[in-house]
């Protein structure tokens, strides 16, 4: 007998990034899978809901800050013991408003990535998200 695979949740997930390339990483709260690891802040997009816009409400939920503009990066799907989630990621420049921590998580800026333990799904982004950040 064959397992069928969940679909896909949509995450929303967005990477704000400071002009000397620093980025924000937020620390899942305990009680959530992976508690304690690194992640770029988002959350599961809801039926309906454009992907922008949930990016947008959940760093509104989540930090207290307005994004105003963000250009779609990439997309990865990842099956973790708990999920299988398609994740959408954003690179945000101009936001309003500085990171507050509203959901009890810790959060940092990073210029060369300090943090462990990181989520499996954000581990293969960091190597390609530098040629993003450094780029001349």
């Amino acid at each position: 007998m064959t397992q069928s695979v969940p679909a896909p949740i949509d995450v929303a997930v967005g990477i704000l990034m400071k002009p000397n390339g620093d980025i924000l990483f937020a620390q899942r709260p305990p009680g959530k899978p992976y508690a304690g690891y690194w992640e770029f802040p988002g959350g599961k997009v809801e039926p309906g809901e454009a992907i922008i816009d949930a990016l947008k409400r959940e760093f509104q939920e989540e930090l207290g800050v307005e994004i105003l503009t963000a250009e779609p990066w990439c997309g990865v799907e990842h099956v973790y013991p708990h999920a299988h989630v398609r994740l959408h990621f954003y690179i945000s420049r101009e936001w309003r408003g500085e990171p507050q921590s509203l959901e009890g998580q810790a959060f940092a800026w990073q210029g060369s990535v300090q943090l462990e333990p990181i989520l499996p799904a954000t581990i293969p982004l960091l190597e390609w998200l530098d040629k993003v950040r450094y780029e001349t």
